[in-house]
């Protein structure tokens, strides 16, 4: 495979993950399974079912079937194969395959593939062994048990969403991962802003799960508020910078979460109105954690930090 740039963005992901499996069998897949030879659409057909199954042994199984299409010069596999390396979901998580993948399968004219190369760059020649030879790939590591620092209130409330909000928790533990921001941390800011309602709009013109403002939308490269994807990478992006700016003093990180960033410095704290107390008062009882690992390199310290 020849180097690329890789352009790697889940524009469409949210909507896969509202689905009941990652790939549903509908009528659209069955109708671009219809255009490709016998033998890759059986392949592609037998994996579909497999991730019906929603187990990781399963999911493995898929995966190698992908493997085996992609061989065989199928663009659909391709994608759905860096797929399932973007969230580790039967195969180890691996953005530099997953970006590469989308790249191969775009070159190829896959329009999905194409709709995820859009924000961050990554230079990579990456590509499964399982694709270019007749091997089995790696399995997914087996789940490790939540040890995350003592978060009983979001804990408890994200254990009773019903199955149809489920698919947000691990589209933010994907995007938190990535950009090491505690998912317990956006769990408390989404359940706060939108209760985990896509279409959420406040009469300020906050929008999605994480209710951006236009402003900060644009600030963090978010070109549909709506598509759930994007918006929480728009929303851990800023928490990120937040917690780079503060320091890691998750208070003031709330705070400027909902009343910005300029009104904290000025009232060198939680500012003085009802609704961000009220706020800063619900996401740190659901967080309950006042320090937060932090990379100074991303911005310098708020004058309120000494």
């Amino acid at each position: 495979m020849v180097r690329k740039k890789a352009l790697f963005w889940f524009a469409i992901i949210g909507l896969l993950f509202a689905s009941q499996s990652l790939f549903a069998y509908t009528q659209e897949e069955q109708e671009t399974f219809n255009n490709e030879p016998p033998v890759i659409k059986d392949l592609l057909e037998r994996a579909s079912l497999k991730i019906a199954a929603n187990d990781d042994e399963s999911i493995w199984q898929a995966a190698n079937m992908y493997c085996e299409a992609s061989r065989n010069g199928s663009a659909e596999a391709v994608y759905r194969l860096g797929m399932l390396y973007a969230f580790g979901r039967g195969v180890p998580a691996n953005r530099d395959y997953a970006a590469n993948l989308f790249g191969i399968a775009s070159i190829h004219g896959h329009l999905e593939a194409q709709k995820m190369l859009e924000t961050i760059e990554i230079k990579t020649e990456a590509t499964p062994p399982c694709v270019l030879d007749e091997v089995v790939p790696e399995h997914a590591p087996p789940p490790q048990q939540d040890k995350a620092k003592g978060t009983p209130a979001i804990d408890a409330y994200i254990s009773k969403l019903p199955k149809n909000k489920r698919w947000v928790v691990d589209l933010v533990d994907t995007f938190a991962d990535w950009y090491k921001v505690d998912s317990k941390l956006v769990l408390s800011i989404i359940t706060a802003e939108s209760n985990f309602y896509v279409r959420a709009q406040s009469n300020k013109e906050a929008q999605g799960l994480m209710q951006l403002i236009p402003a900060t939308a644009e600030r963090f490269n978010v070109k549909n508020a709506f598509n759930a994807s994007q918006n929480i990478k728009g929303g851990v992006k800023y928490l990120r910078w937040l917690l780079s700016y503060y320091r890691g003093d998750v208070t003031l990180v709330v705070a400027a979460y909902n009343a910005g960033e300029h009104a904290v410095d000025r009232h060198k704290g939680v500012p003085p109105y009802k609704e961000t107390r009220g706020y800063v008062k619900k996401v740190m009882g659901l967080y309950q954690i006042n320090r937060h690992d932090f990379d100074a390199g991303i911005t310098r310290a708020s004058p309120l930090i000494k």
